[in-house]
């Protein structure tokens, strides 16, 4: 699914009334474009992956797919989105359903790299083979993850909070006692969005480039 760049409004008009509201199925390529303008470090990253589809096939298109429920989007008022949560109440089941539902259906197009990764793009491709990556026993604690992007011009607005609080407690409904997150480590700023939230670091061997946290999908 190649999306047209930029193709969510830059900024809310001021009549408009930004609310979260529930995935809907044409809601998903507006969620390309904002995975692919939000991908590297919170801002655009058709720099470093020249084919759109590739960070959304394995970042956010998956879990609208296979767990719409507990997709979310921030919606400008006139019924584009433009900011998601998304993720899953079960991580290694979702490993599962990537592996044996939602790999096969990429494969032609992004076939598993026959030695070690050489560009930003062959190392995604690399991870979108591997999603049993994702399972890891010092998580077992925190059995669902999440993630949750905003176009530049919708941040720190206070829509970053609503989206997660929302998705938190859907997962309470579900009797998901708490959720975890990995983010780029280099990413302070997001570091101190997810501080705020209450998120606190879990600690994993060899994370390389990323920091794990973690927290209770208790809102008060």
């Amino acid at each position: 699914m190649t999306v047209p760049p930029a193709s969510a409004p830059s900024a809310p008009p001021a009549s408009a009334r930004p609310a979260v509201r529930a995935y809907r199925r044409e809601d998903l390529p507006a969620l390309y474009d904002i995975c692919v303008r939000t991908a590297h470090e919170g801002q655009d990253s058709r720099h470093l992956y020249p084919d759109p589809d590739l960070m959304p096939s394995i970042f956010a298109a998956p879990y609208a797919v296979l767990e719409p429920e507990l997709t979310f989007v921030l919606d400008d008022g006139h019924g584009q989105a433009v900011g998601y949560v998304l993720g899953t109440a079960d991580t290694a089941a979702f490993a599962r359903a990537f592996r044996t539902v939602w790999l096969p259906t990429l494969t032609g197009r992004y076939p598993a790299p026959a030695g070690p990764p050489r560009t930003p793009s062959e190392e995604m491709i690399a991870l979108m083979h591997d999603p049993e990556r994702l399972v890891l026993p010092e998580l077992a604690a925190y059995p669902a993850h999440l993630h949750i992007d905003l176009l530049p011009d919708w941040q720190r607005k206070g829509h970053g909070r609503a989206l997660m609080f929302r998705f938190l407690g859907a997962l309470r409904e579900k009797g998901v006692d708490a959720a975890h997150l990995s983010m780029v480590t280099a990413n302070t700023a997001a570091r101190a969005f997810y501080d705020r939230l209450g998120f606190r670091p879990i600690e994993v061997p060899d994370p390389g480039p990323v920091t794990y946290l973690g927290r209770s999908t208790t809102v008060e």
